[in-house]
């Protein structure tokens, strides 16, 4: 089984979720991968920095109630205790609010909202057991203002962070520190390779972004934060 302690990350893809995990991993982290596509994952699974890693893939559907908590369950069973909970998954929907759908919506809303609600409360559950560690939602500057085309992203995102603000408040005093991150700005992928120098300074690095996740989760309870805005020096805001 390897070291004793887990980090489960839902929505994992090939950028953010890819590098968190090797991050983890080389602290000596067991990693579960989840996510809708099987196969990105067990691509994910093969990169040279996991293969020799304990890592197991789980194919699920973040707005699916009944397979995030069999993820959860399955998670501790195959990995042990899980010691960190990452939850990334959106629908991104860009449209004017005259065009929009109600289902349009209400997915969103599932995806990135209710499905965080699932996972951060089963997780919490395994925390608390132990009184001890970290669950991060990756949230975007739409959960701090909902702007032109965007109401579909921000009702969703801006769901997620009053979630992670009412589990902050209630789990901090119990030992489980929780935290919304604010990834504003566009992230680099590993195939962009054609992007220039001088484009690639305005986009957000996955490894960047996953040592911040780590050093998060490594903070003395003395000092803890809650809500952290990541974006690039050249990002204006």
């Amino acid at each position: 089984m390897g070291k004793n302690k887990c980090c489960i990350i839902l929505g994992a893809g090939p950028s953010i979720g890819l590098a968190v995990a090797k991050k983890f991993a080389s602290e000596g982290f067991n990693i579960a991968l989840a996510s809708r596509d099987i196969n990105n994952l067990n691509n994910i699974a093969k990169n040279k920095d996991l293969v020799n890693k304990n890592v197991k893939t789980y194919k699920v559907d973040a707005s699916n109630e009944n397979q995030v908590i069999s993820l959860i369950s399955d998670a501790e069973k195959d990995l042990g205790p899980i010691e960190v909970g990452i939850y990334n998954p959106s629908r991104f929907v860009k449209k004017s609010i005259l065009d929009l759908s109600s289902k349009e919506i209400e997915e969103g809303w599932k995806v990135t909202c209710l499905g965080g609600f699932v996972f951060g409360k089963e997780i919490a559950k395994k925390l608390l057991k132990r009184n001890k560690g970290t669950i991060i939602f990756t949230g975007a500057t739409a959960g701090m203002r909902g702007s032109k085309d965007f109401a579909a992203f921000a009702i969703g995102k801006f769901g997620l962070r009053a979630l992670a603000q009412s589990m902050a408040r209630e789990l901090h005093p119990k030992g489980i520190h929780v935290l919304w991150v604010n990834i504003d700005g566009v992230v680099n992928k590993e195939q962009s390779e054609k992007i220039n120098a001088i484009d690639k300074e305005s986009l957000l690095k996955p490894y960047d972004i996953a040592n911040c996740y780590l050093q998060l989760h490594n903070q003395s309870k003395n000092a803890w934060s809650h809500e952290v805005e990541l974006r690039p020096w050249t990002e204006k805001f």
